[in-house]
């Protein structure tokens, strides 16, 4: 089973940065950053910065603790949707 990091990558066909992702999830990416969100940024490459603001946009924090301890809480499901989504636009 993948971590929401590995997740992102696999669905967008990235199985070389498997391992990598490894160790991103459940808030341990860089910064604390949703893995997530850090896998979708890792992906989008000069984009990065778009995505991040966007996802900030709709959820209201881009950190794990910030989006667990929020209120409302963003469910790790929601956070992969909206990445995935936010990459899939990004790259267009």
């Amino acid at each position: 089973m993948y971590n929401c990091a590995q997740t992102i990558c696999a669905a967008f066909g990235r199985e070389d940065l498997l391992d990598a992702m490894k160790s991103c999830g459940g808030g341990k990416a860089p910064d604390g950053i949703c893995g997530a969100l850090y896998a979708a940024m890792t992906l989008a490459e000069d984009k990065a910065a778009d995505v991040c603001n966007a996802f900030r946009e709709i959820h209201g924090a881009c950190t794990c603790r910030d989006l667990k301890g929020g209120q409302p809480r963003v469910a790790c499901q929601d956070c992969v949707k909206t990445a995935a989504s936010l990459l899939e636009k990004s790259l267009q």
